[in-house]
């Protein structure tokens, strides 16, 4: 797996994380117990830090970026799906980040909260506690989430990560 110091900055990868082959972690990124950083996904701290917390996974093709003056923040027990882009956000435990959605500068997911599918969370933009933001620009419907989706999704994703690091071989 390509993953690369920049300067001073090494990553910091918790012994029991996951990290797919053909993902990419560069620079100032920590990353927590049972987390799991799937195909194609690129951390790249090269400007500010990026901290993914414990059990959660990044999934395919994410893009997990920063800026000098903003950090990304994905705390414990998320689930940020496929071919999502996070730039120097925060989002707080047990959150469910959709497929293709993006979250961007200074935004921040409160814990519980869901960001749809496709949504687009913009700048400053804050997702309360237990609400699901929709659409593009994101539209917040208050007390909408269904939490519980991330916490099943947090399970499964360290179950799959224990089963790659066991199992995974290439055969070519």
């Amino acid at each position: 797996m390509p993953i690369y110091a920049l300067g001073e900055f090494v990553p910091d990868i918790h012994p029991d994380a996951y990290v797919h082959p053909d993902a990419v972690v560069i620079g100032n990124v920590t990353i927590g117990a049972d987390s799991s950083i799937w195909p194609g996904a690129v951390l790249r701290g090269d400007e500010g830090f990026i901290r993914i917390g414990a059990r959660t996974s990044i999934q395919d093709n994410c893009v997990v970026h920063t800026t000098a003056q903003d950090g990304t923040t994905v705390g414990d027990d998320c689930v940020v799906g496929h071919l999502v882009h996070l730039e120097g956000c925060t989002i707080e435990n047990g959150c469910l980040i959709g497929n293709a959605s993006m979250v961007l500068h200074r935004a921040t997911v409160r814990s519980g909260a869901i960001v749809a599918a496709n949504a687009v969370v913009l700048d400053d933009t804050e997702v309360p506690t237990g609400a699901l933001a929709v659409g593009t620009p994101a539209v917040i419907k208050a007390g909408r989430a269904r939490s519980h989706m991330a916490r099943e999704g947090a399970k499964v994703y360290v179950e799959r990560g224990r089963s790659y690091r066991a199992n995974l071989r290439r055969i070519d």
